[in-house]
């Protein structure tokens, strides 16, 4: 287990040297700044476990170190206890305010300085296996979400690309193989293809079975989301091709996928209950992407998209029309188009 970090911001030699030696032989690493500026510096730059921050400082005091560490959401969750004398209860009332953990008076108690240390680390502990837990069940984007806004049911209206995909025969696919070996696949296979979702700002929200979808223009609103779901589902293909040379090697089963994409408005935001929710969205474009997803199969293309996704791709980009379409519960024919 690796040491703890803490760094020490502190004008005065002789308390960064006590503080030095007290938390060394409590087994903690340290690191020093003698100013509210190198502090920021230090924080960016080292990402320590604590922060012990004295308030009187040259350059940039105590309080706008915390407003700016506290608004930084990568950096917000390291604790911070204010260094001060014993009678500056006003500094003091006004750093818990602006989101330090707690205080260390001066002159340092050697017990105190334990235990206020102690409570602090574990606090960041329980912060930080909570961060873990929600990025294994959730996606790093809505877990971040989650940790800086908290949670409530209910949603909003947003314009956003959706994504179906699912393997080509699994349940043939299943009979021919071990259970254990199938879900060996299935984690190995989802990890290939998150990792482009992911880069081109997509969110996985929902995974049945061998299928998942996808959701883009949630999280990025810079960058066209049409644009970006086609781009992630074309690199999906570049993965899994690497995905099935590994298999062949290993002499197993190659596999194939097929994806669907469809852009509109849609309702975004966490349903279900308060002990029970997920992140996900509704309305007729993810109705839409995933009949144009089963109808991958039919038309022979692995990327097939309408034409409000084909009206966010550029110029360049060599895409096929394959006709309109009347798909299931639809009345109005759906122009389709595929990647060349």
């Amino acid at each position: 287990m690796t040491q703890p970090k803490i760094l020490i911001v502190d004008d005065e030699p002789f308390n960064v040297d006590y503080l030095e030696q007290e938390l060394e032989e409590l087994n903690y690493e340290t690191i020093a700044a003698v100013n509210g500026q190198e502090a920021l510096e230090k924080i960016q730059a080292e990402q320590p476990d604590l922060v012990l921050l004295d308030i009187m400082m040259p350059i940039m005091d105590g309080f706008a170190v915390l407003e700016r560490v506290k608004a930084n959401p990568s950096l917000r969750d390291i604790p911070i206890i204010i260094i001060s004398a014993t009678s500056d209860l006003e500094s003091v009332v006004k750093g818990i305010k602006q989101g330090a953990e707690d205080y260390l008076p001066k002159p340092f108690e050697p017990t105190l300085l334990q235990a206020r240390i102690s409570a602090s680390l574990e606090k960041k502990s329980l912060r930080d296996q909570q961060r873990k837990l929600l990025h294994t069940f959730a996606s790093r984007e809505v877990a971040e979400l989650l940790m800086a806004d908290g949670f409530s049911l209910g949603g909003k209206r947003i314009d956003a690309s959706i994504m179906f995909t699912d393997i080509r025969s699994f349940t043939t696919l299943s009979e021919k193989s071990d259970a254990a070996d199938t879900i060996e696949m299935l984690n190995n296979y989802f990890a290939s293809i998150f990792e482009p979702i992911s880069r081109h700002g997509g969110i996985v929200n929902q995974i049945i079975g061998d299928g998942l979808m996808a959701l883009f223009g949630i999280v990025r609103r810079n960058v066209d989301h049409r644009q970006q779901a086609v781009l992630a589902a074309q690199d999906m293909l570049v993965a899994l091709e690497s995905f099935n040379e590994q298999r062949a090697a290993a002499g197993k089963l190659q596999i194939k996928i097929g994806i669907g994409i469809a852009s509109g408005s849609v309702i975004a935001g966490y349903a279900g209950t308060q002990h029970r929710a997920t992140y996900t969205c509704v309305g007729d474009t993810v109705n839409l992407a995933a009949r144009i997803e089963a109808y991958t199969k039919e038309a022979g293309k692995p990327i097939l998209f309408e034409a409000e996704t084909r009206a966010g791709l550029p110029e360049l980009m060599q895409v096929e029309s394959l006709g309109e379409v009347i798909f299931k519960g639809k009345t109005i024919p759906i122009q389709v188009y595929a990647v060349s």
